[in-house]
């Protein structure tokens, strides 16, 4: 039998194919026990059979060796001794290839893939006793760029996007879109630093890089961050079905009041949107496959941003509001009519940390990485980048054009001044009803970081189970819905744990990780790269602060002023 291993010449395509031919080579002298080899060009190489992986694995590298030796030597006229019992190589050109592909023994040729880059490849295949070698996670990654943007957008898209045209109002459209750029460069910045920390270490789980850094105990907090910011972030949206939906089915149905029926009842509805549409997406295996329901949630977001743009056109400015079905002649000085390019008043300072936690995804970018097809550091970068890009170009057009229909009169949820224009409005109750689609498609996407986490703290070393990933998941949502239910001031609660969490998730953890994952050697400790990671931690602990500060004063003062961003 004449084996046939096809072996690329990395200096140039165009360049000679060296083939190497096995072939058998008769003495009956020798035994069974004794150890095969060959001697070529007075180089003496011992070999084992190829029947394993790890005896491939010392062929190749055998022809690796004479390959380089009939490089260096101008490729001598090579004489073979087939000293042993069966395995002599021989070089082929490539007109000789020809001939043979040509003949009878061809079929065991096995060419190399073209087009992979010179980087990926591996000539010596480290493979042992029949297992791969994992790196990052146990399966290939699937998930298309494409998906994975609509995945990592929908995880940045939150309900404060209704709330960004009263941030407009009270910091100008000039502070307002700086604030806005500075906050999406900086969460740009915050995906690097964690791309960086995890390709030093071959690490795709936030739980993992704490580990890394800091031991079990930034094991521990960094699943703790995740979790409680993440259920905040469910709760959140719970909550914004449980008030939302009952009102658009009233005004579907024409009630002026609610009647008291049950699919009025708010606690009923969570529960059967909880079961009925997010448990079902939040059984998915992989995050990759929420890439068409992210889509279609993006979608309603651009419905409710076009909504947005064609109301500005609509309503006249001054306007009338409705109050218990009568009309109202809103009372507005000709200059409330006017766009302020820059506010400074008691509500400017409320406004940053708003938008310094607009653009929260950070628990979702390594889940995301780890699915990505073909990963790489640069090209899970760019879907960062393209998903930051999107979401504020959609932000900022909503917050403008929102801003410039009420002016002055815009309230903290955009929707509710709509409503007070017209309740009865059908395009408005559309919209309304694709927000409500939109953030319920959101939360499955939110709990798969959240199952992560607690695999990683309770089961680090147990391979995947279709029992542990659904029990998980109908816990979760189990747990989320008895707070939304019960706990009438949960948000209040959460506004406390989003303040701490948002800016450790955003700035102070990937700031940290970098900090200490990062070798000295390669990045001493005053580097600029660990300077700029060590002042992205300083900004962190700001905005913390910050944020709980403006919580407290609104509960002394019984103001409500410091809404969340996400």
């Amino acid at each position: 039998m004449t084996t046939l291993r096809h072996v690329r010449n990395a200096q140039s395509i165009e360049a000679e194919f060296f083939i190497y031919t096995t072939f058998s080579c008769s003495n009956s002298s020798l035994t069974n026990n004794t150890e095969k080899g060959f001697n070529i060009s007075n180089t003496l190489f011992q070999s084992k059979p190829t029947a394993t992986e790890l005896e491939k694995r010392d062929f190749y590298l055998q022809q690796r060796t004479y390959q380089r030796e009939l490089q260096s030597n101008n490729t001598p006229n090579v004489t073979v001794n087939c000293a042993y019992q069966d395995t002599c190589v021989l070089p082929i050109t490539t007109m000789e290839l020809q001939k043979l592909s040509n003949g009878n023994h061809h079929h065991d040729f096995v060419p190399l893939e073209e087009g992979n880059e010179t980087e990926n490849e591996e000539f010596l295949p480290h493979k042992s006793d029949g297992q791969k070698k994992i790196q990052f996670t146990d399966f290939e990654g699937k998930t298309s760029f494409g998906m994975s943007v609509f995945n990592l957008s929908n995880a940045i898209m939150g309900s404060g996007i209704l709330g960004l045209s009263y941030a407009m109002s009270n910091t100008g459209i000039i502070l307002f879109v700086i604030l806005l750029t500075c906050i999406a460069a900086l969460s740009s910045y915050s995906v690097h630093l964690l791309l960086k920390s995890a390709g030093v270490v071959g690490i795709r789980a936030y739980e993992q890089l704490g580990n890394r850094a800091f031991g079990h105990p930034g094991k521990m907090l960094a699943a703790i961050v995740i979790t409680m910011h993440n259920i905040g972030a469910m709760s959140s949206y719970l909550f914004i079905v449980k008030y939302e939906l009952p009102l658009v089915i009233q005004t579907f149905l024409g009630k002026h009041s609610n009647t008291g029926e049950w699919f009025l009842n708010g606690n009923n509805l969570i529960i059967i949107v909880s079961i009925c549409i997010i448990l079902p997406l939040a059984l998915m295996r992989q995050l990759g496959y929420l890439g068409y329901t992210s889509g279609f949630s993006l979608t309603c977001m651009v419905f409710f941003l076009c909504s947005v743009i064609y109301k500005k056109f609509q309503i006249p400015c001054p306007f009338e509001t409705f109050d218990n079905s009568s009309v109202i002649n809103a009372t507005l000085e000709e200059e409330e009519c006017e766009g302020k390019f820059l506010t400074i008043n008691q509500q400017t300072a409320y406004t940053v940390p708003i938008l310094a936690f607009a653009f929260v995804c950070h628990p979702e970018v390594l889940p995301i990485y780890t699915e990505l097809r073909n990963p790489t550091k640069r090209r899970m970068q760019s879907v960062a980048n393209v998903s930051i890009l999107g979401m504020f170009v959609m932000y900022l057009l909503t917050a403008i054009f929102g801003y410039l229909t009420f002016y002055g009169n815009t309230e903290a949820e955009l929707l509710h001044t709509y409503s007070k224009v017209d309740p009865l409005d059908t395009l408005i109750l559309c919209v309304r009803l694709a927000v409500l689609v939109a953030v319920t498609l959101t939360v499955p996407v939110v709990l798969f970081p959240i199952r992560k986490a607690l695999l990683q703290l309770l089961f680090p070393e147990k391979p995947f189970h279709w029992v542990r990933h659904i029990s998980i998941a109908v816990c979760l949502l189990f747990v989320v819905n008895l707070l939304v239910i019960f706990v009438p001031n949960i948000r209040d609660i959460f506004g406390i744990i989003g303040a701490t969490s948002a800016p450790s998730l955003i700035f102070i953890l990937p700031g940290l990780f970098y900090i200490r994952i990062v070798p000295t050697e390669q990045e001493p400790m005053n580097s600029r790269p660990k300077i700029q990671a060590a002042i992205f931690c300083a900004l962190g602990f700001i905005f913390m602060t910050m944020s709980l500060t403006f919580i407290a004063l609104d509960w002394m003062t019984g103001e409500k002023r410091s809404g969340g961003g996400h």
